[in-house]
């Protein structure tokens, strides 16, 4: 098994089962669509999320550059806890580079939904978009 392989096995271990076999049942279908595969590949960039890298994800487009990601704090947020019924995933592209585009997050988000009907998408939140994000 590679590296990425491994990590992303591990990342996704750290979720709630319901939210793991949602997870599983949509890459599989994703990978099985030649077309969404030829695209790219969605990966788990993070799980579970501890207090303190919640804290730093907070302070990110306040007293940190960059825009703001969250409004939850350490202790605040589904990721912080294990088993984690939340996970945030992105796209590695064929040239290597990972994208977070809104396009590709909504063509997982209803594979995700179809295959429980439990998982929440942060993109159909009314407030802000947090379209990465998965939960059950």
């Amino acid at each position: 098994m590679s590296a990425g392989l491994k990590i992303q096995a591990a990342r996704l271990a750290q979720a709630v089962p319901p939210l793991r076999a949602a997870y599983s049942q949509a890459l599989a279908r994703w990978v099985g669509d030649p077309a969404l595969r030829l695209l790219a590949l969605p990966i788990i960039t993070e799980c579970y999320r501890s207090p303190e890298r919640q804290n730093e994800l907070y302070e990110q487009g306040r007293s940190k550059p960059g825009p703001i990601v969250t409004y939850k704090r350490g202790g605040e947020s589904n990721h912080n806890k294990l088993p984690t019924p939340a996970l945030d995933v992105a796209f590695l592209l064929p040239d290597g580079e990972v994208s977070w585009s809104g396009l590709l997050l909504s063509k997982f988000a209803r594979l995700m939904k179809a295959a429980d009907a439990r998982v929440r998408w942060g993109g159909d939140w009314p407030n802000f978009k947090d379209r990465p994000h998965f939960e059950v």
